[in-house]
């Protein structure tokens, strides 16, 4: 993937404003917020996964860049589900990724 090197500062951002009170109703995190724990940037992870927060709409960058760079080259959503888990975490991950390669006008081609 190529993403940005300033990602790490963008996940920062949306972090905070996620964990602000009044944004608390955007996202249903449970008990996740409980187990994330800080990085030495800063950031929140879970199970050293990064937490994607539905602020900032990183979440649909991270996606576009694994499913249309000229590296990844269009991947399932299985296979796009297993590379990113092992960098990142939000809820309902799985359900996003399938809906993302679902819409995807290239893939429907196909």
């Amino acid at each position: 993937m190529t993403i940005g090197l300033n990602l790490p500062v963008q996940i920062l951002n949306a972090q905070t404003e996620a964990r602000k009170e009044e944004n608390y109703g955007a996202e249903d995190l449970g008990e996740m917020i409980k187990k994330l724990e800080p990085r030495v940037d800063g950031t929140l992870c879970l199970k050293n996964r990064s937490w994607i927060p539905y602020f900032g709409d990183l979440r649909a960058l991270i996606m576009h860049e694994s499913h249309k760079s000229k590296y990844s080259i269009h991947p399932g959503s299985d296979k796009m589900y297993q590379d990113l888990k092992k960098l990142y975490r939000w809820p309902n991950m799985k359900a996003e990724i399938a809906t993302y390669v679902d819409i995807c006008m290239t893939c429907a081609k196909v």
